[in-house]
């Protein structure tokens, strides 16, 4: 368990160096304030797989280049007392105690129901499928897809044989939805700090299914928002478009409304905080194998106590065993060479073409 500490104090700050240097170029006298935080890109993704296919696969790599699991190697929390081993200072703004990584899996006004794929090694962002077909949300009038950069906190898990006391229902086996309010579309797989104001609890087949509303914290307005009651004041509208949507939209597919417990009403930041707490005690409980994880694959790289522990290089391997590289001629979508690659190559020109570099499931 001690291996989870500095797991989970992990944050993006900038380096020691950078820090000085912007402070030196403040007016005397002039604090550098709490502001937005600027983020550095520890994360990338790697898209494997044809898009809008079955075998679409977008794997999540740190800085170093190593695979990782978005689950479970992205920490939950961005505010951190040591970066690397090395003491930082504390924001004495109370907000940061509030900022939390959310995983980016679907980005506003798309269809594309894109989710984590909790059942697989290393845990990849897939397209979800059901009755062998891809799955798509359909358009709630009057709004195209999703109306919110939706997502997921990692190292979060709703667990589906712990009832919770305030809804009297188990979790849906997941990590705990976000809904990201604000103004920019975002793009799946970033990870974005955000800053939680509440929480509506969506009862989906007799399970939780929390819905958490956040805010990008480097979004122009995100100052403005502090609670649940600030989204009524500054996006008037928005919340009651967010609880039809969840209650209607899977009624196109046959389905009856969706129900809610508390009535539909949208709690505050304080209670949200502490459904993020028991989600996250439960993730832990499940990466230490001391609850019932069924499917759920564990496998990470950076837990060291945890017995799903793997090598960078066993994580490297279970990603291309599964999946081969192939070029595609980006213009008409042949493949030019079907052997695999060990690293995968971007964009090239070569000659007057243009090849592009995609993955292929291994069946």
């Amino acid at each position: 368990m001690r291996a989870l500490l500095p797991l989970l104090r992990t944050s993006w700050a900038w380096p020691v160096g950078a820090a000085a240097a912007a402070a030196a170029r403040l007016p005397r006298g002039a604090s550098a304030g709490p502001g937005p935080r600027r983020t550095m890109a520890l994360y990338r993704t790697e898209e494997r797989g044809q898009p809008h296919s079955p075998d679409y696969r977008l794997f999540f790599k740190n800085v170093a280049g190593h695979y990782i699991s978005p689950f479970h190697d992205i920490p939950l929390k961005v505010d951190s007392e040591e970066e690397n081993g090395i003491p930082t200072k504390r924001a004495r703004n109370d907000e940061y105690e509030n900022v939390f990584n959310m995983v980016v899996e679907v980005p506003r006004w798309t269809n594309a129901k894109m989710e984590i794929a909790t059942k697989e090694p290393l845990n990849p962002i897939k397209q979800d499928v059901k009755d062998g077909k891809l799955r798509y949300v359909a358009n709630i009038f009057p709004h195209k897809g999703y109306i919110w950069n939706y997502g997921a906190l990692p190292q979060t898990w709703e667990d589906p044989h712990r009832k919770d006391k305030s809804t009297d229902c188990c979790g849906d086996n997941d990590p705990i939805d976000v809904c990201e309010i604000g103004s920019k579309v975002l793009s799946r797989g970033e990870v974005v700090h955000v800053k939680i104001l509440g929480v509506l609890a969506l009862i989906d087949q007799g399970e939780t299914d929390w819905k958490l509303i956040a805010i990008n914290v480097n979004d122009p307005e995100a100052s403005k928002f502090h609670d649940i009651e600030d989204v009524k004041k500054y996006k008037p509208g928005y919340l009651e478009a967010t609880l039809n949507w969840f209650r209607f939209y899977k009624i196109p597919e046959g389905k009856p409304e969706n129900q809610f417990a508390f009535n539909g009403e949208f709690k505050n930041k304080a209670f949200a905080l502490e459904v993020i707490k028991s989600t996250h005690e439960c993730w832990k409980a499940l990466l230490m194998d001391k609850c019932d994880g069924g499917a759920i694959n564990c496998t990470n790289v950076q837990v060291c106590d945890s017995p799903f522990h793997c090598s960078e290089e066993e994580a490297r391997s279970l990603v291309e065993s599964k999946y081969q590289i192939t070029i595609l001629c980006a213009r008409n979508q042949r493949s030019v060479v079907g052997h695999s690659y060990t690293h995968r190559k971007r964009d090239r020109i070569c000659g007057c073409q243009r090849w592009k570099v995609r993955g292929r499931r291994i069946k």
